[in-house]
C-alpha cells in the first residue's frame, strides 16, 4: 500500500448519552434514527470536502485534507463542524416528531501529521497522533460542544470565534493539550488575516501597468482587463488594494471572490459584485441599478436569475448580455472597476463571462482586474494569451532589500535582534505573506523561528497545490525535494524508478512551467540544474514523503554523488555525509537497527569527520567545524578508530567556539577512548588539549603540568610522525611563556610549531599559529615597522584564509595605531571582529578586544576603550573562561583608572586577582599597578609605593614592552605623590624610551609629566 505524509484536518463527532437512548428505543428505531443522522452528518461532511472515514457505531470520523488536500481544509472542517451542529437541531425536530427524541452530540477538530493509505484498499487510511488528539477531544466535549486543538485553532483563528478551555490530559502525551470552543464562524472571513495596512514596498512598475490600463480605459471609454498572476501571498490584493486606493475618488469599485468549493459557485463573484452595487440581492434592487435602461425589467430578471435570487436563469446567451448591459450601465455615468479574486477556483462558464464581458463592452469606461493563482493557467493554459483589451502582470518575490524593509514595518514596536530578522526575510524569500506569517509566528511563540518550522497557513497552502499535481509530477518533487534546494536532473532520474526514468525531463519542465521550481547553474558540467522556486516549497514536498521513503532514497542520492562527483567527490563530504546521516536516522527512528543501518552509520560519520577539518582548515569556521564533527562522533561506533581521534579535534573546535563546559566533557571521553584502545599517540594529543582547556579555564597548575606533558608527549608524536600533533605539543609550550610574559620565547616555540604544521599539510593551524606569531610581534620586543613588514607578508602568504586573515587584521589595527593612523585601525579591527563572528570564532574576537581597546586609548577615547574591554570580559564570561578573562579584567581595571573611576577599577583589579593563577603574570603586575595608583589617591602612599615597585621588579624579566612602560608609569605616578619627583622622572624617560624603541610613537609622544603649582613636574 502507497504511503503518503500529510498535514490534514480530522473531525470526531459521537453522540453524547448514546447508551441510555439505547436502552429507550427499539434496536430498529435506533437503527432508523441513527440512519438518519449518520446520513445528515455525511451530507454536510462531503459538502465541505470531508471525507467519511468511518461510522463507529453512533461515532462518525472524518478527514479533510484526504483523498486531496486544500489549504483551507481545517476551516472546511469547523465550518463543517459548525453547520453539523445547525443541521442536527433541524434534524431533531424530525427525530422528535416522529420517535420521540432528540440526538445531541460531542465534535472535536484537531490538525496534525498523519500518515496515509490507500482508501480504495479497504483498510484504515490515516494514521497518527493527530487522530488521537482529535478523539480525546470528542470524548472532552459536552453535549453540542465543539472543541478545537491548538493547530486547527491557529489555522482558522481569522475566521472562527473561539474561547480557551481547559487543557487537556491526553494518554501519551507529557504536556496537557490545549483546546478551544468553537462559538461560531464568521460568513466569509478568510482563514487569517493579510496585513494590507502596511505601506506597499515595490511594485512600481506593476502598479503603473495597473493606473496605465484603467487611464485607457476611461480615455477611450472601452473595457480594459488585467490579470495579475502570483503564488499565494506573493502581494496580488495588495497591489489591487493600492490601485483602488489611489483611484476610488474617481472610479467605482466593485469586487468578487471565487470559491473552491460549494454549492451553486459558479456566478459567485458575480452575486458578490451586485450585492456591493445594489446593496441587496433582490431583483427589484437590481432593476433599480438600470434606472432608464429600455430592457431594466428584463436584463434584471436575468441577472437575479443567474445569482440564484430569482426563478432560474434565462439561456445562456441572454445572461451573457444582460450581464454586460448592467456593468455598461454602471460604467455608464462613472467609471467601474471590477475586480474577481481567486481566479484559479472559477468554473469555465464563469471564465466565459468575464472574456465575452471584456470582448463585447461598448461605450463604458470599465477596468475588469483578476487577481489568480498560477493554477489558473495550469487549467486554462490559453487564459494569458494576448488578446486586443488585455494584459497580464506575473508577480514575483521581493527583492532582498525590498523584503528587509516589509519586515521592518510589520514589525512595529517588537523587539527583534537582527539575527531573528535576517533568519525570517530568509526564510520568506521574499513572500509578504510568508514574511507576515513566520513573524507572526515568532511573536506568537516568542521564540526564534526555527530554520526547518513552516508556519500552519503557509505549510497548508504549498501542501495543498502540490496535492494538485499530476501523480508523476509529485513523485519527481518529491525526489527532488531529497536533494535539497538546488537539484540535478540526473540524480532525480536516478533516484525514480527505472521505467519512470524516460519521462523526468518531461515532469521537470512541467514544475517548470507551474513555477515551483527553476533552472539553475549546477556544480556537475554534465547535469541539468535546477531550485526551486522557494525552499518552503521543497520542504513541504519533502514533508510529504514517508520517513521509510526517505531512508531509501537520500542513501541512493549519497551514492549517486559519489559517483557522479568522482575526484571531486571530497569536496562534496557535507552533503555526501549529511544525507547518509539522513538515511541513517530514518532508519533508527524507524527501527530496529540492523548491520546496513551500522554501516550507513559509520559512512555518515566518515565523511562528516572529514568535512569537520575541512570546514576549520579550509575556512577557519569553527562553530560548523564543530556542528560536523560532534555529529560524526554521535554516528559512528565506540570502537570506530577514527571516533577517539575525532574527539579530541572536536574539544579543540569547542575551545574555539568558546564552549568550554562542553570541550571538558569532550575531552574527558576523548582521553578515555584513547586509554581504552592502547593507544600512546591518541592520548598525547587528548593530554595536550587538555593542557589548552586548562589555559582556559584558569587552572592554577598550567604552568606546572604543560612542561611535563610536552616533554613526555613530543616523542610519542615524533615515533608515530604525527606533525599535526607536535605543531599543537610546540604551541603548547608557547603557552608557558606568554603567562610568563616571555613573548620572545614564545615566538620561537610557535616557529617550531608552525614548520611542524606545514609538514602536516594543516591550513586550519597553520593559520593560527601565524595569527597567534602575529600577536607575538605585537606583544614583544620586535619594532611596530618591523612587526607591521611581517604581517603584510603573513596575509600574502594566506590570501582568503579567513580565519588568519581575521588574526593578522586585527593586529596590524594595533600596530598601525601606534603610529597614529587610527582611521585605517579602526576598519582593519572592524573587518576583523566582522570575520570572527561570520566563523563562530567567539573566543579569539573577545580576548583580541585587548588590541581593539589599545586603539581607542591611543586616539584618545578612554570611555571606547572601556566598552571594547567589557564587551570582550563579559563574553569570556559568559563562556565560563578564566585564564583570559582575568588578563581583560586587569586591563579594564587599569582602563578606569585612567577615567579616574576608582572603585570600579578596584572591583575589576580584585576580579582579575582572584582569576589569574600565581604564574600569569600579565594581570598580576597589572593589578599592582591599579591598586597601587588607587592607594597613593586615597593618601596611602607606602603601601603604594610598595605595590608599584613589586609590579616593577617582576616587569623586569619580561620582554613586554607595553607592559614594561605601563608599569614604569604606573610607578612614577605613585612616586610622585611621595614628592619623588626626581626618581619619577626617570622612570618616565626610561617609559618614553620604551615605547619609542618598539615605534609605539603616540605613547611616546603622549607621556607628558604632570607639572604641580611649585612647577616641578
Amino acid at each position: 500500500m502507497a504511503v503518503l505524509r500529510k498535514t490534514v484536518t480530522v473531525l470526531f463527532c459521537d453522540v453524547a448519552d448514546s447508551t441510555p437512548l439505547g436502552e429507550r428505543l427499539d434496536p430498529e428505531v435506533l437503527q432508523r434514527v441513527l440512519s438518519r443522522y449518520h446520513e445528515e452528518m455525511r451530507t454536510v461532511l462531503e459538502r465541505h470536502g470531508g471525507t467519511v472515514e468511518k461510522f463507529i457505531g453512533d461515532a462518525v470520523m472524518a478527514v479533510f485534507g484526504i483523498p486531496t488536500l486544500h489549504d483551507d481544509d481545517a476551516l472546511r472542517a469547523v465550518r463543517a463542524a459548525s453547520e453539523m451542529r445547525t443541521a442536527l437541531a433541524e434534524l431533531n425536530e424530525g427525530l422528535e416528531r416522529d420517535f420521540g427524541v432528540e440526538i445531541s452530540v460531542c465534535t472535536g477538530v484537531n490538525t496534525g501529521e498523519v500518515v496515509a493509505g490507500d482508501h480504495s484498499s479497504g483498510q484504515a487510511f490515516a494514521t497518527g497522533h493527530a487522530v488521537v488528539v482529535a478523539e480525546r477531544l470528542q470524548k472532552a466535549a459536552r453535549g453540542g460542544e465543539i472543541l478545537l486543538g491548538e493547530a486547527t485553532r491557529r489555522l482558522v483563528e481569522n475566521a472562527a470565534l473561539v474561547e480557551p478551555v481547559e487543557p487537556l490530559e491526553v494518554k501519551g502525551k507529557k504536556d496537557a493539550v490545549e483546546a478551544w470552543r468553537l462559538i461560531g464562524v464568521l460568513e466569509g472571513a478568510p482563514a487569517f488575516a493579510r496585513r494590507l495596512d502596511a505601506p506597499m514596498v515595490g511594485r512600481e512598475q506593476e502598479l503603473a501597468t495597473l493606473r496605465s490600463a484603467f487611464d485607457e480605459a476611461v480615455q477611450e471609454r472601452a473595457c480594459r482587463m488585467v490579470t495579475v498572476v502570483g503564488s499565494a501571498g506573493i502581494g496580488k490584493s495588495r497591489l489591487a488594494n493600492e490601485l483602488l486606493t489611489s483611484v476610488g475618488h474617481e472610479a467605482s469599485v466593485l469586487v468578487g471572490r471565487c470559491l473552491p468549493y460549494g454549492e451553486g459557485i459558479t456566478y459567485w463573484p458575480l452575486r458578490d459584485v451586485v450585492r456591493e452595487a445594489a446593496g441587496d440581492l433582490t431583483q427589484a434592487r437590481i432593476e433599480a441599478l438600470l434606472k432608464g435602461e429600455e430592457d431594466a425589467e428584463r436584463i434584471a430578471a436575468r441577472v437575479a436569475g443567474v445569482i440564484g435570487v430569482a426563478e432560474a436563469a434565462g439561456p445562456a446567451d441572454e445572461t451573457l448580455w444582460a450581464v454586460r448591459r448592467l456593468f455598461e450601465r454602471l460604467a455608464g455615468t462613472r467609471p467601474l472597476i471590477v475586480g474577481f479574486d481567486d481566479l484559479q477556483w472559477a468554473e469555465p462558464t464563469f471564465l466565459e463571462l468575464i472574456e465575452y464581458l471584456v470582448g463585447w463592452s461598448r461605450d463604458a469606461p470599465m477596468l475588469v482586474v483578476c487577481l489568480a493563482r498560477p493554477e489558473l493557467v495550469d487549467k486554462h493554459p490559453t487564459w494569458l494569451n494576448v488578446k486586443p483589451n488585455t494584459t497580464s502582470i506575473l508577480l514575483e518575490p521581493l527583492s532582498e532589500q525590498e523584503a528587509e524593509l516589509l519586515l521592518e514595518l510589520l514589525r512595529g514596536e517588537a523587539e527583534l535582534s537582527s539575527e531573528v530578522l535576517a533568519r525570517i526575510s530568509q526564510a520568506a524569500e521574499g513572500n509578504p505573506l510568508f514574511v507576515e506569517q513566520m513573524l507572526a509566528m515568532m511573536t506568537e511563540d516568542g521564540s526564534p523561528p526555527d530554520e526547518t518550522a513552516i508556519p500552519p497557513s503557509i505549510h497548508a497552502l504549498l501542501a495543498a497545490r502540490l496535492d494538485r499535481l499530476r501523480p508523476e509530477e509529485r513523485a519527481v518533487i518529491e525526489r527532488a525535494s531529497v536533494i535539497g534546494k538546488e537539484f540535478w536532473r540526473g540524480a532525480v532520474s536516478d533516484l525514480s524508478p527505472e521505467d519512470d526514468r524516460p519521462s523526468v525531463t518531461e515532469h521537470l519542465m512541467a514544475l517548470v512551467r507551474k513555477d515551483l521550481i527553476l533552472p539553475s547553474r549546477s556544480i556537475f558540467p554534465s547535469e541539468d540544474g535546477f531550485r526551486f522556486r522557494h525552499s518552503l516549497i521543497r520542504d513541504a514536498a519533502y514533508l510529504g514523503v514517508s520517513k521509510e521513503t526517505r531512508a531509501e532514497l537520500h542513501e541512493r542520492l549519497a551514492d549517486w554523488l559519489d559517483r557522479t562527483a568522482g575526484e571531486r567527490a571530497n569536496e562534496l563530504e557535507e552533503i555526501l555525509g549529511y544525507h547518509l546521516e539522513q538515511a541513517y536516522r530514518y532508519r533508527e527512528e524507524l527501527g530496529p537497527i540492523g548491520d546496513r543501518a551500522t554501516g550507513l552509520a559509520a559512512r555518515a560519520g566518515e565523511r562528516l569527520g572529514a568535512a569537520g577539518r575541512r570546514a576549520i582548515v579550509g575556512g577557519g569556521d569553527a562553530g560548523a567545524a564543530a556542528n560536523l564533527i560532534s555529529r560524526a562522533v554521535s554516528l559512528l561506533p565506540g570502537d570506530h578508530p577514527l571516533r577517539a581521534e575525532l574527539l579530541t579535534e572536536l574539544a579543540s573546535a569547542l575551545m574555539m567556539t568558546g564552549d568550554f563546559k562542553r570541550a571538558d566533557d569532550v575531552l574527558g571521553e576523548a582521553l578515555s577512548a584513547a586509554l581504552a584502545a592502547d593507544d600512546a599517540r591518541l592520548e598525547a594529543r587528548a593530554l595536550i588539549e587538555r593542557e589548552f582547556f586548562k589555559i582556559f579555564a584558569g587552572s592554577q597548575e598550567a604552568s606546572l603540568t604543560i612542561p611535563e606533558v610536552t616533554a613526555r608527549a613530543i616523542p610519542v608524536l615524533e615515533e608515530a610522525g604525527d606533525d599535526l600533533g607536535l605543531a599543537r605539543a610546540w604551541r603548547l609550550r608557547g603557552e608557558v611563556a606568554a603567562l610568563a610574559g616571555h613573548w620572545g620565547a614564545r615566538a620561537e616555540a610557535l616557529d617550531r610549531a608552525l614548520e611542524h604544521a606545514r609538514l602536516a599539510a594543516d591550513e586550519r593551524e597553520e593559520a593560527t599559529l601565524v595569527g597567534l606569531l602575529a600577536m607575538s610581534l605585537y606583544f614583544g620586543p620586535t619594532s611596530a615597522d618591523e612587526a607591521i613588514f611581517r604581517c603584510e607578508r603573513f596575509l600574502t602568504e594566506v590570501s582568503g584564509e579567513r580565519s588568519i586573515e581575521a588574526a593578522i587584521w586585527s593586529t596590524l589595527a594595533g600596530l598601525v595605531a601606534m603610529r597614529g593612523d587610527f582611521d585605517e585601525a579602526r576598519q582593519l579591527w572592524a573587518a576583523a571582529s566582522n570575520q570572527f563572528e561570520e566563523l563562530g570564532l567567539t573566543y579569539r574576537r573577545a580576548v583580541r578586544a585587548i588590541i581593539a581597546a589599545d586603539i581607542e586609548t591611543l586616539a584618545g577615547d578612554d570611555e571606547a576603550a572601556e566598552r571594547e574591554l567589557r564587551r570582550g570580559y563579559e563574553t569570556l564570561e559568559r563562556m565560563g573562561e578564566k585564564g583570559a578573562r582575568a588578563a581583560l579584567a586587569a586591563f579594564l581595571a587599569e582602563s578606569l583608572t585612567r577615567q579616574r573611576r576608582d572603585d570600579e577599577a578596584a572591583r575589576f583589579a580584585e576580579i582579575a586577582a582572584t582569576l589569574a593563577t600565581a604564574d600569569d603574570l600579565v594581570p598580576q603586575v597589572l593589578c599592582r599597578n591599579v591598586r597601587a595608583k588607587i592607594l597613593a589617591r586615597r593618601g596611602k602612599l607606602d603601601q603604594a609605593e610598595e605595590l608599584a615597585r613589586e609590579a616593577a621588579a617582576v616587569v623586569e624579566s619580561t620582554d613586554f614592552p607595553d607592559l614594561q612602560a605601563l608599569t614604569l608609569l604606573s610607578l612614577a605616578e605613585v612616586l610622585e605623590a611621595t614628592a619623588k619627583t626626581e626618581e619619577s622622572a626617570r622612570l618616565i624617560d626610561r617609559a618614553r624610551e620604551i615605547y619609542v624603541k618598539k615605534g609605539n610613537m603616540i605613547a611616546g609622544r603622549r607621556i607628558v609629566p604632570e607639572v604641580n603649582s611649585d612647577g616641578r613636574r
